[in-house]
């Protein structure tokens, strides 16, 4: 019977590739050990990527609408904050103004026309609030501030409500102009009158919100405490006891303004509560995708240990033949 033998340097190849994959081996258990994924995708799958790239596809659109929910709670959650500031402003200087209007004394101390243009400002300055360089109540016209500054807005009421001779009179005037499409929307808003395009929060979902500086609410605010600010406006020339008037009619309307803003920011609530109610639905299937995912590509950490230990034993006898082959020489026959 013939024997094959192999020669020293064949067998000294054989031991070094035998070797390399043995350390490439561990490389890849020791990888599949630290991360928790098989390393050999393709083996798993059978060479069937249909399933893994559904997922994988899921989760970056899912990934996407998550940018677009994010990006709608903060814009929502700034309109709330600025029409919130807004209402507060009218509903202390509401208080102001009807506590001014009880006599000729109530009506000069603490100048409540200066303390109106002071609020007045503050108001625009919230309305005219962005975020990430988009304006909130523009509609589409994002890049362009909705309302002038305090300063411009009274000087145009000014020249409306010239030459009116009665608190009456002079809010009546008002009124008109604020409501007119021909006044206030076309002369002092410079915003968009097209609502924003709906936020695409899902495949299925989507989100309209449609508030801006035009609102009638917002306008009546505005009117009642532009109106207050010019009371001691010397082109009116209103008495003492008519300014006092003036102040308890304003005071009123901005008290009563109360509902109408509410009322607008309910809406914007109820859109906060559909953006979070969509958000959570997306979160839970990205969630379950991910377990899907990891479920299929997850390497069994006993089964890899074990398949370690074995290939670091195997590696070890390798090397332990290695050396004692090298060791062999015509010497100890002799």
């Amino acid at each position: 019977m013939k024997s094959t033998s192999l020669g020293d340097l064949a067998q000294s190849f054989m031991l070094q590739r035998r070797s390399v994959e043995l350390r490439q081996e561990i490389t890849r258990l020791t990888d599949e050990m630290s991360s928790g994924k098989v390393a050999d995708i393709r083996q798993v799958l059978s060479g069937n990527h249909n399933y893994l790239t559904g997922l994988e596809r899921s989760l970056e659109v899912l990934d996407g609408y998550s940018v677009a929910n994010t990006e709608a709670t903060y814009f929502t959650g700034a309109m709330q904050s600025a029409l919130e500031r807004v209402q507060d402003s009218g509903s202390d200087l509401g208080i102001d103004l009807l506590l001014a209007s009880g006599g000729p004394i109530g009506a000069t101390s603490g100048n409540p026309s200066e303390n109106a243009r002071t609020q007045l400002q503050g108001m625009i300055n919230s309305l005219n609030g962005d975020i990430a360089g988009r304006s909130l109540f523009a509609g589409t016209a994002t890049d362009s501030t909705p309302l002038p500054d305090a300063d411009a807005l009274i000087a145009q009421v000014r020249a409306v409500v010239a030459g009116q001779t009665t608190p009456e009179d002079i809010i009546a005037a008002a009124e008109t102009w604020f409501a007119d499409p021909a006044g206030f929307d076309a002369t002092a808003y410079s915003g968009s009158n097209t609502a924003l395009a709906p936020f695409v929060l899902s495949d299925t979902e989507r989100v309209t919100l449609d508030v801006r500086a035009n609102e009638d609410a917002i306008k009546n605010v505005l009117m009642h405490t532009t109106i207050s600010a010019l009371a001691d406006d010397p082109l009116l020339a209103l008495d003492v006891p008519e300014q006092s008037e003036l102040f308890g009619l304003t005071g009123i309307g901005l008290q009563s303004n109360q509902d109408e803003l509410t009322s607008l920011r309910s809406r914007i609530g109820f859109t906060e509560e559909r953006i979070a109610m969509i958000s959570a639905r997306n979160q839970a299937e990205e969630t379950s995708m991910e377990f899907a995912r990891n479920a299929l590509l997850a390497a069994d950490p006993f089964e890899t240990a074990t398949e370690l230990e074995s290939v670091q034993f195997h590696l070890q006898s390798l090397y332990s033949i290695t050396v004692r082959s090298s060791q062999l020489s015509l010497v100890n026959f002799l």
